[in-house]
Formats: C-alpha cells, sequence, structure tokens
C-alpha cells in the first residue's frame, strides 16, 4: 500500500456482532476477497489487540491485504500494520506521524466538513466520514445523510471511507455520492455469512466502478 490509497471495502472488526473471533472474522472476509481490515478492539486490553494484531498482520499478508490498526500507533507501528485509524480524540495527526513515519497510512474520524478539512491539512491519508446512515454500532451522533458526504467530497481530495449504517443496496448510491470506500461492520458481520456478504458487497462496488 505504499501509495496509501483506500478503496473499495473496508471492513472493521467487532467480534460481538459477528458472535464469532477476530481471527474467524478476518479469515472469512479475506477468502472472501477483502483487501482492507480495521482491527478494531474495544472490549479487550491492549495486550489483546497486540496479540491479535501479530496474527492479523501475518494472515494479511498471505492475502496481499492491508492491516489498519484502530486508535493505537504504537500497536500499529510494532507489528508493522500498514497503518493506524484515529478517533477525534486520539492522538493527534502529526504526532501519530512522528510515531509511524511518512510510509504508514494515518486515517482519522470525522464528523462534519470542518474536522474533514481539519484532518486534510494536518495530513491524513484518508478520513472516514459518517455515519451516513443511522447505526447503533458506535454512537457518533446522528446520521449525516448522502448530501453531507457530497459536500465534503467537495473540499476534499484525499480518499474518503464512508461508514454508518450502509447496507447492500446503499453501495451505488454512496458511491455515488463521493466515497472512495465504504466501511462496513454490521452489514457484513451481522449476517452469519461473511464471506459471503464481503463478496456480495464487493460485487456491487465493483459493478459501482465500472
Amino acid at each position: 500500500m505504499g501509495n496509501r490509497k483506500i478503496k473499495g471495502l473496508y471492513l472493521i472488526t467487532d467480534r460481538k456482532i459477528a458472535g464469532v473471533s477476530i481471527r474467524d472474522i478476518a479469515e472469512e472476509a479475506l477468502k472472501g476477497g477483502l483487501s482492507c481490515l480495521q482491527l478494531r478492539g474495544k472490549d479487550i486490553t491492549l495486550r489483546e489487540i497486540y496479540n491479535e494484531a501479530v496474527f492479523l498482520r501475518k494472515l494479511t499478508n498471505d492475502y496481499s491485504a492491508a492491516l489498519i490498526i484502530n486508535d493505537h500507533a504504537d500497536v500499529a507501528l510494532v507489528t508493522e500494520a500498514d497503518g493506524v485509524h484515529l478517533g477525534q480524540q486520539d492522538l493527534p495527526i502529526k504526532e501519530a506521524r512522528d510515531v509511524l513515519g511518512r510510509e504508514k497510512i494515518i486515517g482519522i474520524s470525522t464528523h462534519s466538513l470542518e474536522q474533514a478539512i481539519e484532518a486534510q491539512k494536518n495530513g491524513a491519508d484518508y478520513i472516514g466520514f459518517g455515519p451516513i446512515f443511522h447505526t447503533e454500532t458506535k454512537d457518533a451522533g446522528s446520521a449525516r445523510g448522502l448530501d453531507a458526504l457530497r459536500e465534503v467530497r467537495r473540499h476534499i481530495y484525499i480518499p474518503i471511507v464512508a461508514i454508518g449504517g450502509i447496507k447492500l443496496d446503499d453501495v451505488e448510491d454512496v458511491l455515488c455520492a463521493g466515497a472512495d470506500a465504504i466501511a462496513v461492520v454490521s452489514g457484513i458481520l451481522a449476517s452469519g455469512n461473511i464471506r459471503g456478504m464481503t463478496q456480495a458487497f464487493l460485487e456491487r462496488i465493483n459493478k459501482s466502478y465500472n
């Protein structure tokens, strides 16, 4: 991922929603063709996150997929992950860059045009923007909608990862509104068929690109 380009399907792990382990989530999604996985472990310790990251780094390398670590730049560094995804309350982008260097991917969650512009100015490689639709996966406030995504796209030249309540039937609309990638949690993990739903999302995304 030398060009730090985030595109397509971006899956975020959540073992509670999936009802299976983080490793099982990753294996099934990668078998389904996933090329970008974010390790998010809000309910596990930092040591457990590290252990999972070590395993997932080897696994994603086997599939030539990118691995992004949620929140923890230090874990991303020591496990040689492709990068880190920050929240608004996490380590600032500039400091994360000092930790990780120029070659690693740094993304950040944004929920407004102002936050998106600030992230781009501070050197983010991509932004997450949302929630686009209503979601109960993570408390990020009210749905922003596709019009807000279009407005962000007009001001942002780095990749935009749209997130929040995105279902299979929403893929084309979200991409047409300006997203470069679609982040999914429940839409895949709650399906009971992680591999099959990963394939279904990728088919819709690829169809929208053509």
